[in-house]
Parts: C-alpha cells; sequence; structure tokens
C-alpha cells in the first residue's frame, strides 16, 4: 500500500469516527434536554418558586473526573478534560444558559478561570470591583461570579475574603489556573524607545527578576488590570504590557516575550459564588468563617478538633474583624464536605468554642 493510499484510508476513518461523534454528541444533548424537562416538572409538582437549578457542580466534576480517569492517550488529561468540559457548557445551554459575573475587564485572567470552568458557551460580564461581583450575584442579576482567591506567589486575595465577611453568598466551586505572563506590544511599538511597562501590581510583582534583568532601567507601572496594561499600549508607541494569552488576543498584540513569570508554577485560585448548597461530590473542600475571643490560645483550641476528627486543613488566613480594635476573624479551608460526619463532628465543637461559625460553602475540589 502507498502512502498516498494510506492517507487517503486514514482520512476516510477520520471521516467515519467524525460522523459517530456528531451523532453522540446530538444524543448527549438530547439527553440533556430530557432533564431540563424533567426537572422543570418535579419543580412544578413541588410548588417550588423561583429559578429552575440547572447547573449541578458536583455533577460536572463527577463527570470531568470519569473522563480523565478513563483517558488513554494520546491527547493529555488537561486537553480531553476541556473537549469535555465544551461540549457540557453547550448542552447545559440548551437547558439555561448561564450569566457569570466576573472580575474584569474583558481580557483578565478571571474571565479566563470562568471560561474554564463553565466553558464558552455562557454568557460573561465584566465587573470594575470583586465586591461588584458580589452583589451582582446577590441581587440574582447574575447565576454565579468568579473572584480571585489567591496566588501561590503573591499571596491571598484580601478584598475577595474582606467581602465574604458581609455576604450571605455561598462558594459554590473553585478553578486552579496556571498563570503565565507575557510581554506585549502593539503594531506601532518601538522597541528601542520603550519607557514604561504596564501591568496589574501582582503581575509585576510576578515578573520581578525578568524585568530587572531584560528592562532593568525601565519604569515599571501599575494598573488596575492586565487587560487595562492591553489596552492602554494599543495607543502608545513608547510602552509594553505584561498580560496574558486572553488579553493579548482581545486587544490584538503580539507576544514579545512569552512565559515571563519567575516561577514557573505560578497559580492563581478563583472562587465560584453562587447561592446553592452543592451536594458532595465524592472529593471535595469546604471554607468556614471564624470569629474567636480575644484570649490566649484561641486559635490552637480551635483547630484542635480538626485534627482530633481526622480532616486535612488546607489553609488558613487571618483578617481584622470589623467588631473591634486587636480581633481578628480566620479563614478556613478543609477536605470534606459540611456533611460528613466527622465535619459535623468538628463543627460542634468550634461552635461552643467561638464567636461566630460561618459556613461559606462546601464544594468540588477544582478539576481542571
Amino acid at each position: 500500500m502507498t502512502n498516498d493510499t494510506k492517507l487517503k484510508t486514514l482520512r476516510e476513518q477520520i471521516d467515519a469516527i467524525d460522523i459517530d461523534i456528531q451523532k453522540l454528541i446530538s444524543n448527549r444533548a438530547q439527553c440533556a434536554l430530557e432533564i431540563a424537562e424533567l426537572k422543570k416538572a418535579q419543580a412544578n409538582q413541588q410548588n417550588q418558586t423561583g429559578e429552575t437549578a440547572f447547573f449541578r457542580p458536583e455533577r460536572e466534576a463527577q463527570v470531568l473526573k470519569k473522563v480523565i480517569e478513563r483517558n488513554q492517550g494520546p491527547l493529555d488529561d488537561e486537553e480531553i478534560a476541556r473537549l469535555f468540559r465544551q461540549i457540557m457548557s453547550s448542552c447545559l445551554a440548551l437547558e439555561q444558559q448561564l450569566k457569570i459575573a466576573y472580575l474584569g475587564p474583558p481580557g483578565t485572567f478571571t474571565q479566563q478561570a470562568a471560561i474554564k470552568h463553565f466553558g464558552h458557551c455562557v454568557r460573561t460580564v465584566d465587573l470594575s470591583t470583586i465586591d461588584e461581583v458580589f452583589r451582582e450575584v446577590a441581587a440574582g442579576a447574575a447565576h454565579f461570579g468568579v473572584v480571585p482567591v489567591e496566588n501561590s506567589s503573591e499571596g491571598v486575595v484580601n478584598n475577595t475574603l474582606d467581602a465574604f465577611m458581609s455576604s450571605n453568598l455561598r462558594i459554590c466551586g473553585e478553578v486552579e489556573l496556571r498563570i503565565h505572563q507575557h510581554l506585549l506590544i502593539g503594531d506601532t511599538t518601538k522597541l528601542d524607545s520603550i519607557a514604561r511597562i504596564y501591568s496589574h501590581p501582582q503581575s509585576l510583582a510576578q515578573c520581578r527578576k525578568w524585568l530587572d534583568a531584560h528592562w532593568p532601567k525601565v519604569e515599571r507601572h501599575p494598573v488596575s488590570s492586565n487587560a487595562e496594561a492591553a489596552k492602554r499600549i494599543k495607543s502608545e508607541w513608547h510602552a509594553a504590557a505584561i498580560a496574558g494569552d486572553m488579553a493579548a488576543e482581545k486587544y490584538d498584540l503580539k507576544i514579545h516575550a512569552n512565559n515571563i513569570e519567575d516561577n514557573p508554577h505560578n497559580t492563581t485560585r478563583f472562587l465560584i459564588i453562587g447561592h446553592q448548597k452543592i451536594a458532595p461530590s465524592g472529593d471535595d473542600k469546604t471554607s468556614i468563617i471564624i470569629s474567636t475571643r480575644d484570649k490566649p490560645g484561641a486559635l490552637y483550641h480551635l483547630l484542635e478538633p480538626f485534627e482530633k476528627t481526622g480532616i486535612s486543613l488546607t489553609r488558613i488566613e487571618t483578617r481584622p474583624s470589623a467588631s473591634g480594635k486587636w480581633a481578628y476573624v480566620f479563614f478556613i479551608d478543609f477536605e470534606g464536605h459540611e456533611d460528613d460526619t466527622k465535619c459535623a463532628q468538628a463543627f460542634k465543637t468550634i461552635e461552643s468554642l467561638s464567636v461566630e461559625l460561618k459556613r461559606l460553602g462546601s464544594y468540588p475540589k477544582a478539576v481542571l
């Protein structure tokens, strides 16, 4: 068999496989429509008021984990999961198109995280502050919101933690996004005349060593977001910006140097906020806020119940309390779901030791 014949045969096989894939995706979409009708009928029978919840984070996490477990290559786990993520997003849009609020402007890593978590078939709405994202979701103007909470290099996002202290919204999911920073230039940029580099303060910090080595004498100008930085250099021939792929694509900029972050494992964690209480997925996290009495050993006694019940803590952050001088609240993440027996045992003890225990929600661990 000649190479041309082999090539023709393989292409015919791909065409046949494509037909089967298309049929199966259509079958899946039809199942999604039938599920939507069943949910609506069930809500009517139970006289439920308000909007029917079609998006089930725990179910989607379970599906994606099974996709990864079944994967035998040659596509890697993340790539195959992304493909299924988009199929699921398209099918969900037949039931209900979700409106997702995020910290903007368009082209930020937060928008990238929103699309990574929900797929491309949602309607994303950019807002200028984290507080606005919380208000938009609390008012019911968006189904969910996406906000950054911590970066592996630069630490916690305090505005997000503070917003939870005064909000009744719940955490419904998390996204971990590997952050790749690029030096972007526009069509009119003159490289030998660059006098200023724009970016968000955290991005400038994440690329400090690279900038010291390559552009030590250039002014580093902090702005409100990387997308804002990218937008600015469209009209400035003597400036460059540090931002990600989405900003480069959104504002039609060239990547002059890619992956310039000092830490190649630089990752930002984002939280999905909403109203739903999420059922167990089998691999969950729980987040809580605890305010304590001002006395010696307060934190030690609060953490002791976790150790005794065998619960693994994943994060502890401290923030000043609005209730008084030198008073603090603790943000704690741990493995497990709030409905688990051992979590209930720990909560019972903690409630007796704390001034207030606020449950922010249980949610599936990040899959993608």
